[in-house]
Protein backbone atom coordinates (compact mmCIF):
# COMPACT_ATOMS: atom_id res chain seq x y z
CA UNK A 1 0.00 0.00 0.00
CA UNK A 2 1.54 3.74 -0.98
CA UNK A 3 1.24 6.68 0.74
CA UNK A 4 0.05 9.46 -2.06
CA UNK A 5 2.59 12.79 -0.65
CA UNK A 6 -0.42 14.86 -1.92
CA UNK A 7 -2.74 13.77 1.10
CA UNK A 8 0.16 14.31 3.17
CA UNK A 9 0.52 17.94 4.47
CA UNK A 10 4.21 19.57 3.94
CA UNK A 11 5.71 21.68 6.25
CA UNK A 12 9.17 22.81 5.44
CA UNK A 13 11.81 22.94 8.23
CA UNK A 14 10.91 26.99 8.12
CA UNK A 15 7.59 27.35 8.31
CA UNK A 16 7.36 24.34 10.84
CA UNK A 17 9.72 26.11 13.38
CA UNK A 18 8.60 29.44 12.15
CA UNK A 19 4.91 27.80 13.48
CA UNK A 20 6.26 26.49 16.83
CA UNK A 21 7.98 29.58 18.25
CA UNK A 22 4.95 31.20 17.53
CA UNK A 23 3.20 28.52 19.87
CA UNK A 24 5.24 28.33 21.97
CA UNK A 25 5.33 32.30 22.31
CA UNK A 26 1.48 31.84 22.39
CA UNK A 27 1.62 29.28 25.34
CA UNK A 28 4.08 31.77 27.78
CA UNK A 29 2.07 34.12 27.26
CA UNK A 30 -1.97 32.49 28.04
CA UNK A 31 0.38 30.73 30.96
CA UNK A 32 1.50 34.21 31.78
CA UNK A 33 -1.90 35.63 31.72
CA UNK A 34 -3.85 33.11 33.49
CA UNK A 35 -1.03 33.77 36.14
CA UNK A 36 -2.19 37.28 36.66
CA UNK A 37 -5.94 36.63 36.34
CA UNK A 38 -5.63 33.77 38.95
CA UNK A 39 -3.88 35.57 41.63
CA UNK A 40 -6.09 39.01 41.39
CA UNK A 41 -8.61 37.62 43.43
CA UNK A 42 -6.45 36.93 46.09
CA UNK A 43 -4.30 40.07 46.40
CA UNK A 44 -7.47 42.27 46.44
CA UNK A 45 -9.00 40.01 48.61
CA UNK A 46 -6.35 39.96 51.35
CA UNK A 47 -6.26 43.77 51.52
CA UNK A 48 -9.80 43.52 52.82
CA UNK A 49 -8.98 40.56 55.62
CA UNK A 50 -7.46 42.93 58.12
CA UNK A 51 -10.40 45.10 58.11
CA UNK A 52 -12.39 45.54 61.37
CA UNK A 53 -15.79 44.81 59.59
CA UNK A 54 -14.86 41.50 57.95
CA UNK A 55 -13.38 40.16 61.26
CA UNK A 56 -16.85 41.05 62.84
CA UNK A 57 -18.68 39.40 59.49
CA UNK A 58 -16.25 36.36 60.09
CA UNK A 59 -16.73 36.16 64.01
CA UNK A 60 -20.97 36.63 62.82
CA UNK A 61 -20.33 33.42 60.64
CA UNK A 62 -18.92 31.57 63.21
CA UNK A 63 -14.80 31.25 62.46
CA UNK A 64 -13.16 30.74 65.91
CA UNK A 65 -10.85 33.15 66.66
CA UNK A 66 -11.72 35.55 63.87
CA UNK A 67 -9.68 37.99 65.36
CA UNK A 68 -6.40 35.88 64.12
CA UNK A 69 -7.58 33.97 61.84
CA UNK A 70 -8.93 36.49 59.71
CA UNK A 71 -5.56 38.17 59.37
CA UNK A 72 -3.70 35.07 59.33
CA UNK A 73 -5.99 34.05 56.04
CA UNK A 74 -5.26 37.76 54.40
CA UNK A 75 -0.90 36.59 54.83
CA UNK A 76 -1.99 33.48 53.18
CA UNK A 77 -3.94 34.48 50.40
CA UNK A 78 -1.46 37.83 50.22
CA UNK A 79 1.78 35.84 50.10
CA UNK A 80 0.46 33.38 47.84
CA UNK A 81 -1.03 35.49 45.40
CA UNK A 82 2.05 37.51 45.20
CA UNK A 83 4.34 34.06 44.80
CA UNK A 84 1.61 32.81 42.31
CA UNK A 85 1.45 36.43 39.90
CA UNK A 86 5.49 36.72 40.33
CA UNK A 87 6.02 33.25 39.29
CA UNK A 88 8.84 33.47 42.67
CA UNK A 89 8.53 29.83 44.54
CA UNK A 90 4.92 29.56 43.03
CA UNK A 91 4.68 26.10 43.83
CA UNK A 92 4.89 26.92 47.77
CA UNK A 93 3.05 30.09 46.66
CA UNK A 94 -0.03 27.59 45.14
CA UNK A 95 0.26 25.19 48.70
CA UNK A 96 -0.53 28.70 50.56
CA UNK A 97 -3.56 29.50 48.17
CA UNK A 98 -4.52 25.62 49.00
CA UNK A 99 -4.76 26.33 52.83
CA UNK A 100 -6.23 29.73 52.85
CA UNK A 101 -9.36 27.92 50.33
CA UNK A 102 -9.48 24.74 52.47
CA UNK A 103 -9.71 26.83 55.75
CA UNK A 104 -12.10 29.59 54.11
CA UNK A 105 -14.60 27.63 51.79
CA UNK A 106 -16.48 25.50 54.52
CA UNK A 107 -16.56 28.27 57.08
CA UNK A 108 -17.42 31.42 54.92
CA UNK A 109 -19.59 29.70 52.19
CA UNK A 110 -21.69 26.80 54.04
CA UNK A 111 -24.50 27.19 51.97
CA UNK A 112 -26.34 24.01 52.99
CA UNK A 113 -26.81 25.71 56.43
CA UNK A 114 -28.29 29.04 55.04
CA UNK A 115 -32.22 29.25 55.06
CA UNK A 116 -33.06 32.01 52.51
CA UNK A 117 -33.09 30.45 49.15
CA UNK A 118 -31.40 33.32 47.29
CA UNK A 119 -28.56 33.33 49.95
CA UNK A 120 -28.10 29.81 49.92
CA UNK A 121 -27.56 29.77 45.68
CA UNK A 122 -25.29 32.97 46.11
CA UNK A 123 -23.45 30.77 48.64
CA UNK A 124 -23.18 27.99 46.22
CA UNK A 125 -22.12 29.69 43.80
CA UNK A 126 -19.03 31.33 45.88
CA UNK A 127 -18.32 27.50 47.36
CA UNK A 128 -18.87 26.07 43.54
CA UNK A 129 -15.72 28.96 42.65
CA UNK A 130 -13.42 27.85 45.92
CA UNK A 131 -13.39 24.65 44.62
CA UNK A 132 -12.72 25.44 41.21
CA UNK A 133 -10.15 28.00 42.61
CA UNK A 134 -8.45 24.95 44.37
CA UNK A 135 -8.46 23.03 41.06
CA UNK A 136 -6.66 25.48 39.99
CA UNK A 137 -4.13 26.12 42.88
CA UNK A 138 -3.37 22.41 43.12
CA UNK A 139 -2.09 21.94 39.38
CA UNK A 140 -0.31 25.22 39.84
CA UNK A 141 1.46 23.37 43.31
CA UNK A 142 2.24 20.88 40.71
CA UNK A 143 3.45 21.75 37.27
CA UNK A 144 4.70 25.21 38.73
CA UNK A 145 4.66 28.64 37.02
CA UNK A 146 5.41 28.66 33.29
CA UNK A 147 8.51 30.02 31.81
CA UNK A 148 7.94 33.32 32.01
CA UNK A 149 8.56 33.09 35.51
CA UNK A 150 10.90 34.21 37.78
CA UNK A 151 11.18 30.27 39.32
CA UNK A 152 12.26 29.54 35.37
CA UNK A 153 14.47 32.27 35.52
CA UNK A 154 16.33 31.05 38.74
CA UNK A 155 16.37 27.23 36.96
CA UNK A 156 17.95 28.50 33.63
CA UNK A 157 20.96 29.91 35.76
Amino acid sequence: MSTNSASVPYHTSTSFASESAQTGALSRAVVLVGRLFFSFIFIFAALGLFTHQQIAYAAAQGVPLASIAVPLSGVLALAGGLSILLGYRARIGAWLIVLFLVGVTPTMHNFWAVKDPMMAQMQMIMFLKNLSMLGGALLISQFGAGPLSLDARREAR
